[in-house]
């Protein structure tokens, strides 16, 4: 009976350690077939999970608009007051809801497209409708002494006079936004008349987009092969600061890092950027890796020398120590534009100061990107920023002859924000996260369940034999007893 005790105890033992080590040979085998199916899934080619998610955002983009209304035009424009900005808003579009176009499968396993921009009034996630009427700059005026030549400057002012424009203007909020026919403009005869803080949009695009797609080297995917049909700006006329880096912040390559910075391209700023780790979050029941830009992105070159070649106005931006701004009239045709994070977050004290109604808020205003790290999938986003011009002083230009110095003038900030449904996520969970959890719960029990039995085999077998020892020697006793009362 012992004896079979034994056997029985030993094989337990054995299959309990099989069991645990067959739970430790899992977990790389149950990585291997994850890894092995993002790699699949999540190339850019058609009849993929990922191209279709890809051609057409499955979750609905916003972009929500701030616009700063002047509450002292007649001041600013006669004395060269502070100006007293509030902001109106938001009012929301729906953006991003047409699929690429033009969609081409190159032979370097990279993939060409256009991305349409259209943008569609949202009433109910609005304050207010197109039509609120809002004060601001006056577009034509305003940026004149930066682009045109002396000689032309007497002929605006002519213009200016002739169409009894000022210095500041009152239009809807879709003019503001869109566009509308300039009354200055259409007296100088221009072949379109027309401006707006974001004209043109509807109908248009930033360019062909050639991504690498994922074949061949999954940690290429999503990475911008060329822009426009070049590898690289000629913005800033910089090795550095020319440079197309990364993805288009929509998608990253599979399996993230969070010690490494993510890399991404915004035609809208006309720069390559990179977001940092900040924390690790659960959204809809997905874990994800929170990126943030970080405060140095716009800092000064004083504060990080990295952004010394995007200083392009040395007089404006008092020899390139004011922070927080960055200069991109080299790709707004010599429009001074200048975008900042909203409110002049982490820009310099005197940005803040020059303007009544600046008040910066991180959890606001900031940018981020929340990743799912096994995809590499933005899962939610928000990008944040704000559209300034640059006023300068003109004599030759009669409603800026008042303002008594250069001033970045905020016209408008946005919040462009995607955040995954709930159907997605589900479909996500159930395809990745749900296979995860299965396989590392069989993976636990087996490894849980296996060292118990096993130790719980190779302890009955210790006790066992300390039983049987001890039956022994008792025996052993008892017959040595025995034999010496026989002899005495």
């Amino acid at each position: 009976m012992s004896c079979n005790k034994n056997h029985l105890l030993t094989a337990g033992a054995f299959i309990g350690g099989l069991l645990a080590i067959l739970g430790g040979i899992l977990i790389p085998v149950g990585n291997s077939i994850i890894e092995d199916n993002v790699k699949k899934e999540a190339v850019i080619e058609n009849g993929t999970v990922a191209y279709e998610n890809w051609v057409l955002a499955g979750s609905p983009v916003y972009r929500q608009f701030w616009l700063f209304n002047v509450n002292n035009p007649l001041e600013i424009a006669q004395n060269g007051s502070k100006p007293i900005l509030r902001q109106k808003g938001p009012y929301t579009y729906r953006v991003r809801y047409l699929p690429k176009i033009n969609i081409t499968a190159n032979l370097n396993n990279t993939i060409s497209f256009l991305q349409p921009y259209c943008a569609y009034f949202e009433p109910g996630l609005s304050v207010g409708t197109e039509e609120d009427n809002i004060t601001f700059l006056n577009l034509a005026v305003a940026g004149a002494p930066s682009i045109l030549p002396p000689l032309l400057l007497l002929l605006l002012n002519n213009a200016v006079k002739q169409t009894n424009s000022s210095l500041f203007q009152t239009r809807t909020v879709k003019e503001m936004l869109w566009g509308y026919e300039d009354p200055i403009l259409k007296q100088l005869n221009l072949s379109d008349p027309h401006t707006g803080v974001f004209y043109p949009y509807n109908g248009t695009a930033d360019g062909y987009y050639n991504i690498f797609t994922g074949r061949g080297n999954i940690e290429k995917l999503g990475i911008i092969d060329r822009w426009q049909g070049k590898g690289k700006l000629t913005t800033w006329q910089d090795p550095y600061c020319d440079m197309i880096n990364g993805t288009d912040g929509s998608v990253f390559p599979p399996f993230i890092d969070k010690r490494k910075l993510l890399d991404f391209f915004s035609s809208d700023i006309c720069r390559s950027v990179s977001a940092e780790y900040e924390s690790s979050r659960v959204l809809k029941g997905i874990p994800v890796y929170r990126f943030m830009l970080p405060s140095k992105t716009f800092a000064s070159p004083v504060d990080n020398p990295e952004n010394k070649c995007y200083c392009k106005d040395p007089r404006f931006t008092r020899n390139c120590t004011m922070a927080g701004i960055l200069d991109i009239s080299g790709c707004k045709e010599g429009m001074p534009v200048y975008i900042s994070l909203p409110h002049f977050l982490y820009g310099s004290e005197a940005l803040k100061e020059a303007i009544d109604g600046m008040e910066p808020n991180e959890e606001e205003h900031s940018t981020f990107l929340d990743v799912e790290p096994v995809t590499g999938v933005t899962l939610n986003a928000a990008k944040r920023l704000q559209v300034n011009i640059a006023v300068r002083p003109s004599s030759q230009i009669e409603v800026l002859s008042n303002i008594k110095e250069p001033i970045l003038f905020p016209l408008v900030w946005l919040n462009e924000t995607a955040t995954v449904d709930d159907a997605t996520a589900e479909e996500l969970k159930g395809a990745l996260i749900s296979t995860m959890d299965l396989l590392e719960t069989i993976q636990m029990t087996l490894i849980g369940c296996g060292c118990v039995i096993f130790l719980a085999c190779i302890i009955s077998l210790c006790v066992l034999k300390k039983n049987k020892t001890k039956k022994y020697d008792q025996s052993k006793e008892m017959t040595d007893k025995g034999i010496s009362a026989n002899h005495f």
